[in-house]
């Protein structure tokens, strides 16, 4: 079976909180990493995201460390909403 990476990023305007990760984590850019697999059996090329990861600490951090936690993707697509909501 194929596996493939792909990556975006997440931009909060405020702070905010997903399982997996310790505390609060302050607004910025964050790296998003989607592990997918290829779908076998169908007719034309389909993936299936198998997890996400998230690079801590932000983009705009000058770190000497970094780590890559596994997050669920729909609470990270649901704080980016009330992220957007909230943001005005």
């Amino acid at each position: 079976m194929s596996a493939r990476t792909t990556h975006s990023i997440a931009h909060f305007a405020a702070p905010f909180v997903l399982g997996g990760l310790d505390g609060v984590q302050p607004a910025g850019d964050y790296d998003i990493d989607h592990d997918e697999e290829l779908i076998d059996g169908v007719s034309w090329p389909a993936w299936r995201r198998v997890a996400t990861f998230i690079h801590l600490p932000a983009r705009t951090v000058k770190s000497p460390t970094s780590q890559l936690v596994a997050i669920n993707h729909a609470e990270l697509d649901a704080a980016l909403q009330h992220d957007q909501e909230n943001a005005t």
